[in-house]
């Protein structure tokens, strides 16, 4: 990609990527510094023509010079701030008619090139346009000078000055092209940078997340977990010790042991909610049999893994295949608190193929079910988020006594 002078410091321009050498102040002040130098050339050719003799016609000079002065008012000074392609070929067309017309009549004000070169490289698109537009002003300005040395009118050192300064403004141009592709090139490596951190610091900070949960998992299930147990236990106990006839004791002990479960099977909820099942030494696939394993054992429910549509298996990233998994966690935790259910599948499976392959984790249980819209749930959003994170989606398909049906969907490679 090439980086025109203008693009680069003029920030309205979208398709820069960030390799403005100037800010949005240092832009305006270079453009109000070209109309100051436009305005005191200007003043100084008039003067030169009103003032000083001149070979050719005053007339014409002057017409030329206020042609010169309202294209650059109409078309040049708007196109520097637009980025108006049209205005700035139109205006640098009339640069080069006019530069014709006062070198053929008068080469003394030539020294109007060192502005015309300038509005060049500002308003040319590309280095190849710069360079042909100062070659035809260049040319332009020589023409008249040329035939006067040919007719021994005009010494050599005229057409030969013109030349010279060709010269060096394509030098120039070239040699600023090629500093504002370097600029734009490390601004380019500096925005690279500056993703490349913030990924990471996203990544930390995921894992500080998943490490805090894995530390209350465990702190649940060492204290909450364990004293709902005991107080299970010791109701247990002290209801079969309970001399005849101690009805109002026995009743209030099976309400203690009915909460007591009841919180129980709640902390385990969380702990299995927050626990991770390893990754690092297991395919998704394996993952989620253990899970699936371990939740039909602790709640008693007929839990089954269904593979037979995942095809010839999953090619995701890890931060993908945690997406899938958290997804099922966050499933079945419903299950085991609202569904009520009797029986549970998880299915994996992968559909399309290309670029519109996805690869899907489906938990649908035969409970109670809800309204989706009515009760969204803390948790299924933030899984809804961290599933748009990676490109995926989730959907939840429920109704009032029709079960309910929750999908992850992540992109497959």
């Amino acid at each position: 990609m090439t980086v025109t002078p203008a693009a680069a410091v003029d920030p309205s321009c979208e398709d820069v990527g960030g390799g403005r050498p100037l800010s949005a102040r240092g832009w305006r002040v270079t453009v109000v510094g070209l109309h100051v130098v436009f305005v005191v050339l200007m003043g100084i050719a008039v003067a030169t023509i009103v003032l000083a003799p001149v070979d050719g016609s005053r007339a014409l000079l002057l017409t030329a010079s206020g042609v010169l002065a309202l294209a650059y008012l109409l078309l040049g000074a708007p196109a520097l701030s637009s980025r108006d392609g049209r205005r700035a070929n139109a205006y640098l067309v009339v640069l080069v008619l006019v530069f014709g017309v006062l070198a053929w009549e008068e080469p003394s004000l030539l020294f109007l090139l060192f502005l015309g070169y300038t509005h060049v490289w500002f308003l040319a698109e590309s280095l190849r346009r710069g360079v042909l537009w100062t070659v035809a002003l260049a040319l332009a300005s020589t023409l008249g000078p040329v035939i006067d040395w040919t007719q021994g009118e005009e010494p050599l050192s005229g057409p030969g000055g013109t030349l010279v300064g060709l010269t060096f403004s394509i030098a120039m141009g070239i040699w600023v092209f090629r500093v504002l592709e370097q600029s734009h090139q490390r601004a380019e490596l500096i925005q690279e940078l500056e993703r490349t951190r913030a990924e990471l610091a996203a990544a930390h900070h995921a894992q500080g997340i998943v490490a805090e949960r894995e530390r209350l998992a465990r702190e649940v299930h060492d204290t909450l977990a364990q004293g709902y147990t005991s107080i299970v236990v010791l109701a247990q106990t002290a209801a079969a010790g309970l001399p005849a006839g101690a009805e109002a004791a026995a009743e209030r002990l099976a309400l203690i042991e009915e909460v007591a479960r009841e919180n129980l099977a709640e902390a385990r909820a969380m702990v299995a909610a927050f626990s991770p099942v390893a990754l690092d030494s297991s395919t998704l696939v394996e993952a989620l049999g253990r899970l699936v394993e371990r939740f039909g054992r602790e709640t008693g429910l007929d839990t089954r893994l269904d593979t037979a549509a995942l095809g010839d298996g999953v090619d995701l990233s890890r931060s993908e295949e945690v997406v899938l998994l958290r997804g099922a966690q966050e499933a079945l935790t419903n299950v085991r608190r609202h569904a009520s259910a009797t029986a549970v599948v998880l299915r994996v499976s992968r559909v399309g193929a290309g670029e519109s392959a996805q690869v899907s984790v489906h938990v649908e249980d035969d409970g109670i079910g809800f309204d989706p819209a009515g009760a969204p749930g803390v948790g299924l959003a933030g899984l809804r988020d961290r599933a748009e994170e990676v490109g995926g989606a989730l959907d939840v398909v429920s109704a009032p006594g029709q079960g309910t049906r929750v999908t992850v969907r992540v992109p497959a490679r």
